[in-house]
Order: C-alpha cells, then sequence, then structure tokens
C-alpha cells in the first residue's frame, strides 16, 4: 500500500515517520481517517451554500418554460 505513494518523493517516509511501518504511522493515519470526514463535510457545506448563493442558472440558454 505504501508503493502507491512512491510518485512524491519524501511523502512515504513523512506519513509513515520512516521506513518503517510502526506507532507514528498509525498515529498520523487515525488522525486522517477522524478529520478527513469533518474536512469533507465542510467542503460540501461550502459548496450547497454558495450554490444557494449564486441561484440556480442555466448557463446553456435553454428554454425551460413549459408552452
Amino acid at each position: 500500500i505504501t508503493n502507491l505513494l512512491y510518485f512524491i518523493p519524501g511523502l512515504v517516509s513523512w506519513i509513515c515517520g520512516g521506513y518503517l511501518v510502526s506507532d507514528p504511522t498509525l498515529k498520523r493515519f487515525f488522525v486522517l481517517h477522524f478529520t478527513f470526514p469533518f474536512i469533507a463535510l465542510c467542503i460540501v457545506f461550502i459548496h450547497i451554500f454558495f450554490l444557494h448563493l449564486q441561484g440556480s442558472t442555466n448557463p446553456l440558454g435553454y428554454d425551460t418554460a413549459l408552452k
């Protein structure tokens, strides 16, 4: 699994806390696992807020009124 992150130099050693999977690795992954849902939820709320603020638009110019 850690080999998937080798395309960014130094990322694996930073995430794992060295070259071995150990206690710092588990703590970092737990923090990421715990905080990611809150970050994703905030992004969803911000997205919905800006959609509500901007309103519904018709960028393609289709006539949607029933005749």
